[in-house]
């Protein structure tokens, strides 16, 4: 990285030495750009709604070309998501960010999932801060990957921008994956942001990853309710939609959905040091037809793409349906995709039983020949696949726990093989499950059977923590290398909703 850190009492800064500064302008105007929760999705895609990071870096390029004070952040999620990114470990994407000159992004849940070495190395290769004040060691070691705010001057306006990593990331990404982390209290952790940095700069703004989901321990929303004098939230995990913004106190909060399917900007007009206006705007891809893309940024991910296709093209087999992957089908109820890999699951450890995260499937696959590339979209985590022996009693409370959030759209909702079960979505959380059978059979509290899942679950991932201390009978190889596998053994495969997940 090319600018200085210096340590301000504990706290991380870095001083950014690119401003443009004329005092003599009582107003100034800052234009910020803002994405959040792309996963990867760096193309422009008509299944996922994409507009791609290439018609992106030119509506930005266009406004440094018109403006002088333009910011562009980024609120996590980054990394990590599709082939493109995941082969080479996010490599990719920091090379990418960098040609869009990215001021600063801040560390989602998904970012860990190549782990803390692999952070460390994307930091040293990004020239970029990756943010996250409230960010610690259990050992007291300082973060070599992270900084807690940044300080960039526009026309002697002073902005500061500080991180906020969701504390949920120690079991919304492989446990391993944070050992020896610790993810303060954001609120608590603002206040204190705030009150080193209020004396410095004009405006200051929290680059969050936290949201707005109702239910959660930690919003963005409660961030701006407790905490004075920040001036913007751009945010993102919750994949909101927030047209206009959400005005919180003083504060306002913008997020920009999904998958790079809106550029945001927030325009806001600083007068003697005051911030008088702040006119959030999202950008929908409708809207960018007539976008050309940047040159640069579509030869990069052109040649990504070729050195990935020796892998992803291979074909694994045959689909005469549509594998249904979507988020708000997987994390709400039985998809035919969810019972392909749980099969899958099942049939590799000829287990009683399987059951995998909704959360954990990314996409969907369309109808006809199935690539390598395709199943690795689907299940980019990296998770292996596990045999553990569990009682009927701790299924059926991860069963709960399962669909605890329901209707919500929420990553914790099960995909099962082997298993019928029927709940009241309307019962409270922890009460919902009503019947549930077992290779046909009334399931016995007290009986032990074999539960296939992934390595995720296992270890307590998305709060499934009554399966962490379930015996271990044996692991296979990736999530990914079983589906394939089981394609492979019986394509062309066809599979169906069959009714084993039933809201009554």
């Amino acid at each position: 990285m090319n600018n200085d850190i210096t340590a301000v009492e504990g706290i991380k800064v870095r001083y950014s030495n690119f401003s443009i500064i004329s005092t003599s302008h009582a107003e100034v105007n800052l234009r910020i750009y803002h994405v959040n929760d792309v996963h990867s999705r760096v193309e422009e895609d008509d299944y996922a709604g994409s507009m791609g990071y290439a018609k992106m870096a030119t509506l930005i390029k266009e406004a440094r070309r018109e403006r002088e004070n333009v910011m562009f952040l980024d609120a996590g999620d980054t990394f990590h998501g599709q082939t493109i990114a995941n082969i080479n470990d996010g490599e990719s994407i920091s090379h990418i960010l960098d040609l869009m000159k990215l001021d600063a992004v801040t560390l989602g849940n998904h970012d860990f999932n190549f782990g803390q070495q692999r952070l460390e190395e994307l930091a040293e290769m990004s020239r970029f801060p990756f943010l996250a004040a409230n960010l610690s060691r259990e050992d007291g070691k300082e973060i070599p990957y992270t900084e807690d705010y940044i300080i960039k001057e526009y026309d002697g306006v002073k902005v500061g921008v500080f991180g906020l990593a969701t504390p949920e990331t120690t079991f919304k990404t492989h446990p391993k994956n944070v050992e020896g982390l610790v993810f303060e209290n954001p609120i608590t952790t603002a206040e204190a942001v705030v009150s080193e940095i209020e004396n410095k700069v004009d405006v200051i703004v929290a680059l969050s990853h936290l949201g707005i989901s109702d239910g959660s321990e930690y919003t963005s929303k409660m961030v701006a309710e407790e905490v004075a004098g920040i001036d913007l939230i751009v945010d993102g995990h919750s994949h909101n939609v927030l047209e206009e913004g959400m005005k919180v106190n003083d504060t306002m909060i913008v997020m920009a959905g999904e998958y790079s399917k809106f550029l945001g900007y927030v325009d806001l007009t600083v007068e003697n040091g005051e911030v008088e206006a702040i006119t959030p705007n999202l950008i929908p891809r409708e809207d960018t037809a007539n976008v050309e893309k940047d040159y640069i940024i579509s030869l990069v991910v052109d040649r990504v793409n070729k050195a990935n296709e020796v892998i992803t093209s291979q074909v694994v087999g045959r689909t005469t349906v549509e594998l249904n992957g979507a988020r708000e089908h997987v994390r709400t109820g039985e998809t035919n995709l969810g019972n392909l890999i749980t099969d899958a699951m099942k049939a590799k450890f000829n287990a009683d039983a399987a059951i995998t995260n909704g959360g954990g499937i990314r996409a969907s696959i369309n109808q006809g020949e199935i690539t390598q590339g395709e199943v690795i979209t689907v299940l980019p985590f990296g998770n292996t696949a596990m045999l553990m022996e569990l009682s009927g009693a701790d299924l059926r409370a991860g069963l709960e726990h399962g669909i605890s959030e329901y209707p919500a759209t929420e990553g914790l909702f099960p995909q099962v093989s082997g298993i019928k079960f029927t709940f009241d979505g309307d019962a409270e959380a922890g009460n919902r499950v009503q019947k549930v059978w077992v290779a046909g059979e009334e399931l016995d509290p007290n009986k032990m059977y074999t539960v296939a899942t992934n390595d995720f679950m296992k270890a307590g991932g998305d709060g499934y923590s009554m399966f962490a201390d379930a015996p271990i009978v044996s692991e296979a190889g990736g999530l990914e290398e079983v589906l394939m596998e089981y394609i492979e053994a019986n394509a062309p495969v066809a599979p169906e909703v069959e009714g084993r997940i039933v809201a009554e």
